[in-house]
């Protein structure tokens, strides 16, 4: 009997798409056994409750896997330190995500000795993930299912933030609603006094909040807590997809756009002019190679070579002031600043 692995999230359309799989056009009546699987990346809910619905709609087993801590060491903590930042303002955290679950459809199609593996993404989705299992089993055959639900909003969340797409911000004229919103504070709903926070860094990855050292998982979790509560991480903007089309997008990442900023920062002062100034080239590549599905090619093994290189260097404590929506640098050291207040003592500071 065919055998299909199924990257299956629980909503309207993977639910449904266990069906279409099992009966698929152009199989000649042949039952499919599909096997899903179903991965923990920090995007919240009861994930039991998500193998228990694909039992329920007729998967032969469902696979449920807790990626967290792969995720953000993997994959986050990478992008981070290559400052991958795409158009200068989306932190990718779904971009992220994709080849990850790609790995693990790939790795579960091995054991469960299936020939096919089979997803519900669309556009840049549909591109990163058949392009990604491509690239770690070209032997495997990769069927997009088309979708069959409609809804009027729908999120793609995880550690590193969130994706809303939403009927009423399609026209790029329309302020987004309030309610798209749900780890972020609206400005005038934050604190009227400024949170400070002081982001440890060692070769390039986040090791401590204010003096706590706790592991990068933990880490994001509280730091989105803080910042998400002074309005720090809203993104709306256009941008342009793989396809080339232009698309506006809402997201929410207020973990990372504090890291990122942090980090940029903190490497610009203990690297020099020219190395730092090649790095953003590296950095707007690396964003582009997420973004378009790209992760496991020779290029980000090699851009990665140089990053670590230039990480080495990069340790030191930023401190960052975050009121009603705003996140900035107000503090930086570090055992390897290049930065000498002495040798600029009685220097004009024009420019």
């Amino acid at each position: 009997m065919p055998r299909i692995v199924f990257a299956f999230s629980g909503g309207p359309d993977t639910s449904a798409a266990i069906e279409w799989l099992k009966h698929r056009p152009g199989d000649a009546g042949d039952v499919t056994d599909v096997v899903t699987v179903t991965l923990d990346l920090g995007q919240g809910g009861v994930l039991e409750e998500v193998r228990d619905r694909a039992l329920a709609r007729g998967a032969a087993r469902a696979h449920v896997l807790d990626a967290r801590e792969e995720f953000a060491s993997d994959y986050i903590a990478r992008a981070l330190k290559a400052d991958a930042v795409y158009e200068d303002r989306y932190p990718m955290a779904t971009s992220l995500g994709r080849p990850l679950i790609a790995k693990k459809l790939v790795e579960v199609a091995a054991i469960e000795q299936a020939t096919i593996v089979a997803h519900t993404g669309t556009g840049n989705d549909q591109i990163r993930l058949d392009v990604c299992v491509r690239a770690l089993n070209p032997g495997l055959t990769v069927i997009a299912v088309p979708p069959s639900a409609t809804s009027s909003k729908t999120v793609d969340a995880n550690l590193w933030g969130r994706a809303i797409q939403y009927g009423a911000i399609s026209d790029p004229w329309t302020e987004a609603p309030e309610e798209v919103y749900t780890l972020t504070r609206a400005p005038g709903d934050c604190p009227d006094e400024a949170a400070y926070v002081e982001l440890s860094f060692q070769h390039g990855v986040p090791v401590a909040i204010n003096g706590v050292e706790m592991p990068i998982l933990e880490l994001l979790g509280s730091l989105g807590i803080i910042a998400g509560a002074h309005g720090v991480g809203r993104i709306d903007m256009v941008e342009n997809r793989v396809a080339g089309i232009k698309a506006r997008e809402i997201y929410e990442a207020p973990a990372a756009v504090v890291l990122h900023a942090a980090h940029k920062e903190l490497q610009k002062m203990v690297v020099s002019t020219g190395l730092d100034r090649f790095s953003r080239a590296v950095s707007l590549q690396y964003a582009d190679t997420i973004y378009n599905g790209l992760w496991f090619t020779p290029l980000r093994e090699a851009l990665d070579a140089f990053i670590d290189k230039v990480q080495e260097r990069v340790t030191g404590v930023i401190r960052m002031k975050l009121f009603k929506g705003d996140c900035r640098v107000v503090g930086r050291k570090s055992p390897f600043a290049l930065y000498e207040p002495a040798a600029t003592a009685g220097v004009p500071t024009t420019t």
